[in-house]
């Protein structure tokens, strides 16, 4: 059953009962980085192995996304700026126990590269709160294997970047 979760605002990012922050190098600039992120959605599932699809919704407003073992979600993306941050909310999952969650992308120009931070923004009763908190490792592991695919996605010529990694 899908439910609807509360509607947060960006600041939920900085506030929210549980916080999440992974960061991890790419060699892409900011600009390319932003580019598979927010405007190549449906690319999603070629270097972030967790999930199934991803497709953007309302003109790019919102997106769809499937994880593996069938969690779904329904995003309103909240802040779409360009060679800098890409952030969206959870507004409707068949996930239980979940209230609120942000995803929050900042991206920031690093040597030749990209510094990619990754804030994952929650809130939940008690024992959801913990079992994320227990997951951060496996959390972490699947955000670094995710940039690492991205990195060597973008560093493929664009001809090829549409073909699985």
């Amino acid at each position: 059953m899908t439910r609807r979760l509360r509607p947060v605002e960006l600041d939920f990012v900085d506030s929210a009962p549980v916080r999440l922050v992974f960061s991890a190098q790419v060699s892409a600039p900011p600009e390319a980085v932003y580019r598979a992120l927010a405007e190549d959605v449906a690319a999603w599932p070629s270097w972030f192995g967790a999930l199934t699809y991803a497709r953007p919704t309302d003109g790019g407003a919102g997106r769809e996304v499937g994880l593996k073992g069938g969690t779904r979600f329904r995003e309103t993306v909240m802040a779409a700026e360009p060679g800098e941050r890409y952030a969206y909310r959870v507004d409707e999952t068949n996930a239980p126990a979940l209230r609120a969650l942000l995803e929050e992308w900042r991206l920031t120009p690093s040597g030749a590269g990209t510094r990619v931070q990754w804030t994952f923004a929650m809130a939940g009763p008690a024992p959801l709160r913990v079992m994320l908190r227990l997951a951060r490792p496996g959390l972490g592991r699947a955000f670094r294997d995710a940039t690492r695919s991205l990195d060597r996605r973008l560093a493929r010529p664009a001809e090829q970047q549409s073909d699985t990694p």
